[in-house]
């Protein structure tokens, strides 16, 4: 998938200014992958095991975990692609529609859980409303 898919669709973009970030998979965490990803990206992978590690069990933390999967897919999927190229077009056309305004408002939440998780020593983050 990164070396088939992945990479030659970022040969039309500056990586040197890309972040790839990743959860701590045990497949994305391979030193394959992890070494490729690290030739790609260099230090601008946050990961486990990469230049800047990602802290376990966060997904409190992590707006991929918390936000951006689940409301991609849901789009994704909304239309059932029943083929690999219906889905692919799905995957392309909803990263592409994700608006600026959308992830500041992402990153403002991921701010305000911040501020939670220090003020409450880094207790679970019940009274935290998931919505955007």
């Amino acid at each position: 998938m990164i070396t088939n898919f992945f990479i030659p669709k970022l040969n039309n973009h500056d990586v040197q200014e890309l972040w790839f970030q990743q959860d701590g998979g045990t497949c994305h965490t391979a030193h394959a992958t992890i070494d490729l990803l690290k030739d790609t990206f260099g230090d601008h992978l946050i990961s486990r095991f990469g230049p800047v590690n990602w802290p376990p069990r966060s997904c409190d933390l992590t707006p991929l975990d918390y936000f951006l999967r689940g409301c991609v897919k849901s789009l994704v999927y909304a239309d059932k692609p029943q083929t690999l190229d219906h889905l692919e077009d799905n995957i392309c056309r909803v990263i592409a529609d994700i608006r600026p305004q959308m992830l500041e408002k992402v990153i403002e939440n991921w701010a305000s859980r911040l501020d939670y998780i220090r003020a409450s020593r880094g207790s679970p983050m019940p009274e935290i409303i998931f919505k955007m």
